[in-house]
């Protein structure tokens, strides 16, 4: 009975071979079977992005300028991990964290829920160190004016609307004191160096007051004067002691 029932099996799997057998392409073509011909590359390197493709229907010229074929934009994903992005900023300044950006945002902001982490005051990637911040803007942090005390990493995630998460960056940002340093290079130069105004050539000051100049190369004159009688007095002694001992050789 089982040798039986297994006769069964195969006679019928046989007979289903033969039936794919005899699809062919024109069968596909006349069901309007699509194949994609051309795909490119995610237009992000992190999070979700767009890729272009062309269909063109089977059987037909895949040409790209073929009237028969299409072009659609499809989602794509290669990563959700973004890594960490670097920003450094001054004491004051108005400063924008975005997360979606403009690939995401051109999707719609309705179709993504996003969620921002805090690590106050260190760079790291270390999610134990996160804490969870309320971001009334949802998809970025608007820091106007920004503090020292603003310093840290940020950490957005995102999630579609079937709360598969897409996307998780990491923003570190960092804080100078406006003053202990300040970047621009003019009001950090001292005063002889600073250019003129409406004037391209910059002007070089007196370093000390000319009492102080006059002082300095009397002092330097007087110097050189003593060292050079010095080195004539030296000479005078080394010449007269020469000649005395000359005279005491020749003398009987």
């Amino acid at each position: 009975m089982r040798c039986f029932a297994l006769f069964l099996i195969v006679v019928h799997s046989c007979s289903q071979c033969e039936a794919f057998r005899g699809v062919d392409l024109e069968d596909l073509a006349s069901n309007n079977t699509w194949v994609i011909t051309y795909s490119s590359g995610c237009s992000t390197t992190c999070g979700l992005g767009i890729r272009t493709q062309r269909l063109c229907p089977l059987g037909t010229d895949h040409k790209a300028n073929s009237p028969a074929c299409r072009v659609r934009q499809v989602q794509c994903l290669d990563k959700w991990q973004c890594g960490l992005q670097l920003q450094t900023v001054t004491a004051g300044q108005f400063v924008e964290l975005d997360c979606l950006e403009e690939v995401m945002e051109a999707m719609g902001h309705f179709a993504f829920a996003v969620s921002w982490h805090f690590a106050r005051g260190i760079i790291t990637t270390n999610n134990r160190f996160f804490i969870q911040r309320d971001v009334p803007g949802l998809d970025r942090v608007v820091l106007n004016p920004v503090k020292e005390e603003d310093a840290g990493t940020y950490r957005c995630d995102v999630l579609d609307t079937s709360y598969h998460r897409v996307k998780r960056m990491y923003k570190g940002l960092k804080v100078l004191s406006a003053n202990v340093l300040n970047l621009k290079f003019t009001e950090g130069l001292t005063e002889w160096e600073k250019p003129v105004e409406n004037n391209i050539t910059v002007v070089t000051g007196k370093l000390y007051p000319s009492s102080t100049v006059q002082k300095v190369v009397l002092l330097s004159s007087c110097i050189s004067i003593t060292t050079a009688m010095i080195v004539f007095l030296g000479l005078f002694a080394f010449s007269y002691c020469k000649r005395s001992t000359r005279k005491g050789q020749i003398s009987p």
